[in-house]
């Protein structure tokens, strides 16, 4: 049997029978020795690669800002000019120069707000991957708790089909039923002990990728609680669209985008303004007759120096013009990104009400119904009155019901799970 999963970006599994809400799980697992899902999540942020590689981004971002409030470096020259013979004897002049080139005033805090504000992205980057790794978690031990409870629905499948080969054993011994009777019970019986160990198989695998995660090694023992909390949505559509608008990280980063593009903008304009230098120099003429005068063999110089937009029509006024487009484009980001937002909690938001509504269905109703007909059906055919192939359909009946309510269950924390994802922040319980 293929092994039940979801694909896509929010791919989560749900593994228990009941739909009903588990009080204080995190105090029987601790009891039990077992991790729950929450503590699992703590030590994959305290030990994942990933969300240590994004944290070191943010604080080399944090440390670009100062920087921009110091000029340039200040450039210190010596000259030995005007000598006869070669240039490191016997010259006419010492000369001593220290130059400071310098923005235009008010540049520089523009610069730091630029960087301030790529501090501020870094850090909703690395916002966005612990959230992302916490879903992955939830993913993992989701998909440990589908299988497992896979498991345990196909152990009691296999229970019962050991029970219907006896009660064909027990009708053929009496001429009730006929041999074919009991090769297809044992046939039946054979496939579902081979699904259990490929389930079995699934839940070792689904360790192993949870180990990943919290960065352990592949074959680290983990015991973990199965014991699911399942609640239904408790916020509005509405109050979760004015949250992801609020709280999501793409949509943080791209109104940060947009002011840096505003920045960029002014900056671009301030090009028409002059950056300009300071020169000092001092001059000790050793050949007299070199100085400025017979008097005067030492003197100062002081030396002020601006460039001149005299090219402006191919340099500053096309990144005046660039910087306008990519302002336009920041905002149409951001509205682009803003809109599909709501258009992705909407959609999830639609989907997990139905699919709760129809777990509880299977839960309540559906179930119950195919193994009281189980049941009866069984008794039946111990007295003649139905033929296996009505038996058959009932057990087979009652596992497929089974495995819908899991996948429908699934369904449902997906969804919540996806939707927490896409607001960027956790959901009101």
């Amino acid at each position: 049997m293929k092994r039940v999963h979801f694909t896509g970006s929010f791919i989560l599994m749900l593994a228990i029978f009941p739909l009903a809400t588990v009080t204080a799980p995190e105090a029987r697992a601790q009891d039990a020795g077992r991790l729950t899902l929450d503590q699992l999540i703590t030590e994959a942020m305290q030990n994942n690669p990933g969300v240590k590689s994004a944290r070191e981004r943010w604080l080399s971002a944090s440390h670009q800002i100062q920087q921009n409030y110091a000029p340039a470096d200040p450039v210190f020259s010596y000259s030995n000019t005007d000598s006869p013979d070669f240039p490191l004897f016997k010259a006419s002049a010492h000369t001593i120069g220290v130059t400071q080139s310098l923005q235009f005033p008010g540049k520089a805090l523009y610069q730091a707000d630029l960087s301030r504000r790529t501090a501020d992205i870094a850090r909703l980057a690395l916002e966005a991957t612990e959230r992302d790794l916490r879903a992955q978690v939830q993913v993992g031990y989701y998909q440990l708790a589908l299988d497992a409870a896979l498991a345990a629905a196909t152990e009691e499948q296999a229970n019962l089909l050991e029970k219907v080969v006896k009660v064909t054993e027990i009708g053929y011994q009496g001429n009730k039923n006929t041999q074919a009777d009991i090769i297809a019970a044992q046939l039946a019986y054979s496939t579902m002990v081979q699904q259990l160990e490929v389930f079995r198989l699934n839940v070792q695998n689904d360790r192993t990728q949870i180990n990943m995660l919290l960065y352990r090694r592949p074959d680290e023992p983990l015991t973990v609680d199965q014991t699911l909390d399942v609640r239904p949505l408790t916020a509005g559509l509405d109050d979760l669209i004015r949250r992801a608008a609020e709280t999501r990280q793409e949509i943080l980063q791209a109104a940060l985008t947009e002011r840096n593009s505003d920045t960029a903008s002014t900056l671009a304009k301030m090009e028409y303004l002059p950056d300009y230098s300071l020169s000092y120099s001092f001059d000790d003429y050793l050949l007299t007759s070199a100085a400025p005068a017979p008097n005067r063999t030492e003197d100062h110089s002081l030396t002020l120096a601006f460039n001149v937009p005299i090219f402006f029509r191919w340099h500053q006024r096309e990144d005046v013009v660039k910087s306008l487009h990519d302002l336009e484009a920041a905002r149409y980001d951001l509205g682009s990104i803003k809109n599909q937002t709501s258009a992705i909690v909407t959609t999830l938001y639609r989907t997990a009400l139905v699919d709760y509504r129809q777990a509880r269905l299977y839960h309540d109703s559906l179930i119950p119904i195919a193994r009281h007909g189980y049941e009866v059906a069984i008794v039946a055919y111990e007295n003649g009155q139905l033929n296996f192939a009505q038996l058959q359909n009932a057990y087979q009946q009652l596992y497929s019901l089974q495995v819908s309510h899991l996948q429908l269950q699934n369904q449902f924390l997906a969804q919540k799970v996806a939707i927490e994802q896409t607001v960027g922040s956790p959901l009101p319980q």
